[in-house]
């Protein structure tokens, strides 16, 4: 079968491996969309502490089942969505049904091949069907919706609230509009991409552009000089770990959603003056990703234009090359 192919740093290629076959448990799943993103590009720079080359990339991914090995309620012919965390089922935080913080937490397309590929084979407990109005390439951002509910479901986010987003990359934007679902009032996002800022500004958020205004003067003068009460950091910079302690308000709180390269300095004296809560985040729960699935069926939130491109598997090496310039890409597709 056709696959894309991550062979060492920077370098992901169309290639060919053979068709995968389930064992007892498992579905065969013929691979209909799959969208790149951070943690591909992590893989793709060659800095993931997991991944090993030669390997089929993708965990955000739907399909349709082929074939089933074994008794299960899914069929061949259904269009499903894949939740590809694989927990190990003994450790504390699973035994507290808590698998995705799992001590040993690995992931379809980090671990094991995945979703950039005519097929993929899938644990059967790890599919979601979706309805057949909502489109493969929608269905394909499951996974990072997942990521923005567990996100906001952290955070003590209140109808009325100021939130800022700090970073308005898809994770971003998608915590933004989860977050307004819920209740927030007011939204401040900040980035320094004139491309990802007139994203935010199609979702009629308030936007800053951290390059051209002093972000802590200007987030105090828009809250009353107060600052905000909830603040999501999505960006993942020395800067905005220091920008996410000033524009909290007092007692306010702030969710790190990013996952550093560098271990960031955090200003804990400017926390502990102002009694700032810390919130950390990691992935999802099975009800996250339910719940995903919901939002999108419901139509309660419009992810489309967060896809900037849609590309056959044969140039996913230009994908990956996109993905590299934030002025260019937001959320690629690959259609096998």
């Amino acid at each position: 079968m056709r696959a894309g192919i991550y062979l060492g740093e920077k370098k992901v290629v169309p290639g060919q491996l053979p068709i995968p076959e389930p064992t007892h448990g498992e579905a065969l799943i013929r691979v209909l969309a799959g969208g790149i993103c951070g943690t591909d590009m992590m893989i793709y720079a060659g800095k993931h502490p997991r991944a090993k080359a030669p390997l089929a990339l993708g965990h955000e991914f739907c399909g349709v089942i082929e074939k089933v090995a074994g008794d299960s309620s899914f069929q061949p012919g259904e269009r499903v969505v894949i939740e590809p965390t694989l927990s190990c089922g003994e450790c504390e935080a699973c035994l507290a049904g808590q698998t995705h913080v799992c001590k040993t937490l690995r992931l379809i397309g980090i671990d094991m091949d995945g979703g950039f590929a005519e097929y993929a084979k899938v644990p059967v407990h790890r599919l979601h069907r979706y309805p057949g109005h909502l489109s493969d390439s929608l269905a394909a951002l499951t996974e990072p919706l997942a990521v923005a509910v567990h996100t906001v479901r952290r955070s003590h986010v209140k109808i009325g609230d100021d939130v800022v987003i700090i970073g308005c990359g898809p994770i971003g934007l998608l915590v933004g509009m989860v977050a307004r679902r819920s209740g927030a009032g007011r939204i401040i996002a900040v980035d320094v991409s004139p491309y990802r800022i007139a994203k935010a500004q199609e979702l009629g958020w308030t936007v800053l552009d951290a390059r051209q205004t002093d972000i802590t003067q200007e987030i105090k003068s828009l809250t009353g000089g107060k600052g905000a009460d909830v603040v999501f950091e999505v960006a993942g910079t020395s800067v905005t770990a220091k920008q996410m302690t000033e524009v909290a308000k007092i007692q306010g709180q702030i969710v790190v959603v990013s996952l550093f390269k560098q271990p960031p300095t955090v200003d804990l004296a400017a926390m502990h003056f102002k009694e700032l809560s810390l919130t950390t985040t990691r992935c999802y729960s099975r009800t996250d990703f339910q719940t995903a699935i919901a939002l999108m069926a419901g139509d309660q939130v419009n992810l489309s234009g967060l896809i900037s491109h849609e590309l056959p598997l044969e140039r996913i090496a230009e994908g990956f090359a996109l993905m590299e310039n934030p002025e260019e890409a937001l959320k690629i597709i690959i259609r096998p």
